[in-house]
């Protein structure tokens, strides 16, 4: 601290250092005005509901629409644009004028539950295909377990965009 305020001291007696600050101040504050990204030129818009949405139906581009930010207090996390929601389906009640939330959409569900699908092991040259049900809700690249139908058998698998669940060696 003696040293800062030794070297401040010897700064102002031949006043070269307050002038040199208040040139780099100027600089920095012009530098700052005239720079594109520093004023408001990205307007921000966010995606809202025309109607109630309720869990689990889709959503698509005629039931919102796109309108401005007018609160510079809203958090992050919302559905800015409308290719964020393309294919997406409500988790929970989505409300009129009201932004929608990231978390509260999620990819449509390949598999449904107790549905009959197809179950692919491969192992090097070897494919043995069986019928089987999941035993929960998934969407493209999930893990999850099923049961064989002809053995009762509980398998975890992949699910694959066709369908199918392909089984993971133990």
């Amino acid at each position: 601290m003696t040293f800062r305020r030794a070297a401040g001291m010897t700064a102002q007696k031949d006043g070269s250092a307050p002038r040199a600050r208040h040139v780099v101040a100027g600089i920095l504050l012009a530098a700052a005005f005239l720079s594109p990204s520093a004023g408001f030129a990205e307007r921000l818009t966010a995606v809202i509901p025309k109607q109630t949405i309720y869990p689990g139906e889709a959503i698509d581009a005629s039931r919102v629409e796109i309108v401005d930010v007018t609160n510079p207090d809203l958090t992050d996390g919302y559905v800015r644009t409308l290719s964020e929601i393309d294919g997406k389906v409500s988790k929970r009640t989505l409300l009129p004028g009201r932004v929608i939330l990231a978390s509260a959409l999620r990819e449509q569900y390949a598999v449904e539950r107790g549905s009959t699908v197809r179950l692919i092991f491969s192992n090097g040259g070897l494919t043995i295909s069986a019928a089987g049900s999941p035993l929960q809700d998934a969407a493209v690249g999930d893990l999850i377990r099923a049961r064989n139908i002809d053995t009762g058998v509980i398998v975890s698998g992949t699910v694959m965009a066709d369908g199918t669940i392909h089984v993971v060696a133990k």
